[in-house]
């Protein structure tokens, strides 16, 4: 490990946008923190490519964030984790956190032993997966739901199309229709559709993200390493993409609820 500045940034990256559900839990947990995201907009999905494509473009990025001085890495993507996680950690000299699917908490939250996933197929089908489905929910029946074209829409900003909403009840229905009473969304896009999710399974059905849990644990690796920042004036963010900038940057300003923020295209 090199030496790190507690002052340094988290490096937050995912494919695209969705990563920022996971930098908005650490900025509301970590206030005083400086973060670094970057959206590999103009290569998201990554659900629908191969996972050597994956691990490069992680590399890339994670290389860039370190060179920028960050202090932890983020990987805010379910997908990216599943494919590269364990080389990236020992590809870089910081700590490195990923995403995995809530099955632990869905299992510990379900009623009648019924949870279902929402993820890409990737995850779905990675080794990760497979381990966390048998560590925890062998006792669970688990009904998984790829859901291509979700994340292109939440992309695009369409929250709220009748598109994004019709799309989104065709993934949910073969769940529910088996009794699912616990829903897990395992991807780091889907947070944003909380609203339209609520209104099309209702207030029976829990829904399970694991933003929070990411948050608590940056928290506790900074301070594990003397790297949590504890006083001083409130974190800025700066915000990259190898995408379209003007397209990136007003979705962003839409999720992040902010339109001062700038982003800066990085094509890596």
């Amino acid at each position: 490990m090199i030496f790190l500045s507690q002052r340094a940034p988290i490096g937050i990256f995912d494919s695209g946008v969705g990563g920022l559900s996971v930098a908005r839990d650490i900025r509301k947990l970590l206030p005083l923190e400086d973060i670094l995201y970057y959206a590999d907009s103009a290569h998201c999905p990554y659900g629908d490519k191969d996972p050597q494509t994956i691990q490069q473009r992680e590399k890339k990025i994670g290389e860039f964030l370190v060179a920028q001085g960050a202090k932890l890495i983020v990987v805010a993507c379910n997908t990216a984790t599943s494919t590269g996680l364990e080389d990236l950690r020992s590809l870089l000299n910081v700590p490195v956190i990923g995403m995995e699917p809530g099955v632990k908490p869905a299992v510990a939250a379900t009623r009648n032993g019924k949870i279902g996933v929402l993820a890409t197929n990737v995850t779905i089908a990675g080794d990760r997966f497979a381990a966390l489905i048998k560590r925890y929910a062998e006792n669970t029946q688990v009904i998984t739901q790829p859901c291509p074209g979700l994340v292109e829409l939440i992309e695009q900003g369409k929250l709220h199309a009748p598109e994004t909403k019709g799309k989104l009840w065709n993934f949910l229905q073969p769940i529910l229709e088996r009794g699912a009473d616990t829903i897990v969304l395992g991807c780091t896009h889907y947070p944003f559709l909380r609203p339209i999710l609520g209104e099309l399974v209702g207030p029976e059905i829990a829904i399970i993200d694991t933003g929070q849990a990411v948050a608590r644990q940056v928290s506790k690796i900074l301070n594990e390493n003397g790297l949590l920042i504890t006083d001083g004036p409130l974190g800025t963010e700066q915000f990259y993409t190898s995408g379209n900038q003007a397209n990136v940057q007003e979705v962003i300003q839409s999720l992040w609820l902010n339109n001062n923020i700038s982003v800066k295209t990085l094509p890596l």
